[in-house]
């Protein structure tokens, strides 16, 4: 498996032993700005046989045709398509090659048609729901693309105890526990991000037998699948007064503060699905509008959408028992078999004699004007070859030379991230002078 993120890596890792039960899983962190951290790794909980960080255009060079069975490709689309190239250069002429696999990690409320298209040539392209798999379905016959490869099944991380709203966690039946579960990339502006926190940390002031706890997604200076350019870390330590005693910034995974949240609230995240699988009740913010730009408008219909002022009043929202079966959510027990029909559908390709040549929807013919920047920017030509220059990377150094190496790495890293969460908000400010 093939990840760039620690959500993706917690998609990946989890979907692949939902196909496969009991399957070894070598896992490929593919190196870039979000490559995962131990911490995060540790904090998302999914584990694999094997661990290694890798170059694109290396994964594409190592992965031995007869070696594995599948290969699930748990990343952003360019890097999903530049690998489905390589791939296909690389096992061309070959009677017998892995299964490919491909999806989304969580709600696509943006760039359907992009990413989608981007994921075309994996055999199985999974669908986190059935509205998702009619969406997807839809966009590529409108291209004359093949379909076959859109298969449902659901969010692989869903789970966990149902919650009993009439005990709540702590027996009473009251709310005790409201979890804030914030987004690295939505909203995407200071004063929006400073509001809602100011929010939280108000419904906490207003209600003092409650504990409202600020899901966070990554410390300063980690990355996730989207860039977070202002930590609501940094936010909070601006607030007059600091955060009320009620009120505190969390990490830790996601399933195990769902233990013990009584009323979840979000922007848009897929947290809210998770929370919605339990029985959790789950607010979806209507303060900054429902809009595209903030993925909100996806909820539409689910009985979700409600303000801060509507919760500091005490609602609790009761989700749409029909939007949550278009949603994946599963909520009426069927959770269990969600993923047999993709799971049938590997088998299948596993036993067939032969599989096709890998075929992706952008050709250099279709695309001649997009594909090769994507495939350059890991390393590939437009026939999917490595680049001149790409060289195969040298075997793993021991000692000071990787100690050397990881620290040149971490201080780029670095560099990067200080741009994103400084100098280009910088910039942007100096333009609206």
């Amino acid at each position: 498996m093939l990840a760039d993120s620690d959500t993706r890596w917690k998609w990946g890792a989890l979907t692949a032993h939902r196909l496969q039960p009991g399957c070894r899983l070598d896992g490929f962190l593919l190196r870039g700005r979000a490559t995962p951290t131990v911490r995060q790794l540790d904090e998302v909980g999914a584990r694999a046989d094997s661990l290694r960080e890798i170059r694109g255009v290396d994964f594409v060079r190592s992965i031995d045709r007869t070696g594995y069975d599948v290969v699930l490709l748990s990343c952003v689309g360019g890097a999903v398509q530049a690998m489905l190239h390589g791939l296909a250069r690389a096992w061309d002429g070959s009677a017998r090659r892995p299964v490919v696999v491909t999806g989304y990690v969580g709600v696509v409320y943006e760039k359907l048609a992009d990413g989608l298209l981007l994921r075309h040539g994996a055999d199985v392209v999974l669908a986190n729901s059935r509205h998702d798999a009619d969406r997807f379905r839809a966009v590529y016959r409108g291209v004359n693309a093949d379909e076959r490869s859109v298969v449902e099944c659901a969010l692989p991380f869903l789970g966990g105890a149902r919650h009993d709203r009439t005990k709540g966690t702590d027996g009473t039946g009251e709310v005790r526990t409201v979890v804030f579960a914030v987004q690295p990339s939505v909203p995407d502006n200071r004063n929006d991000r400073a509001y809602l926190l100011r929010r939280a940390a108000e419904h906490a002031r207003r209600h003092p037998g409650r504990e409202v706890l600020i899901k966070l997604r990554s410390k300063p200076g980690e990355h996730t699948t989207h860039i977070e350019e202002l930590p609501y870390q940094k936010l909070a330590a601006r607030i007059p007064g600091g955060l009320p005693a009620n009120c505190r910034l969390v990490y830790g995974n996601m399933g195990e503060v769902l233990d013990r949240t009584d009323l979840m609230v979000t922007v848009s995240s897929t947290a809210a699905l998770e929370s919605l699988h339990r029985g959790v009740p789950t607010a979806v913010l209507t303060d900054l509008g429902i809009r595209e730009a903030l993925g909100n408008h996806h909820f539409l219909g689910s009985g979700c959408l409600a303000s801060w002022d509507e919760l500091d009043a005490g609602y609790l929202p009761e989700p749409d028992p029909e939007w949550l079966a278009g949603q994946g959510v599963c909520a009426d027990g069927t959770y269990e078999n969600a993923f047999d029909a993709a799971g049938a559908r590997v088998t299948e390709l596993l036993d067939a004699d032969a599989l096709p040549p890998l075929a992706p929807y952008y050709t250099p013919r279709t695309a001649p004007g997009y594909l090769p920047g994507i495939l350059a920017r890991h390393g590939l030509d437009a026939t999917g070859e490595p680049l001149p220059g790409y060289t195969a990377e040298a075997a793993e150094p021991t000692g000071l030379r990787r100690v050397a190496r990881d620290t040149v790495r971490e201080a780029a890293r670095g560099a990067y991230r200080h741009g994103v969460q400084r100098v280009a908000p910088a910039i942007r400010r100096w333009g609206q002078l």
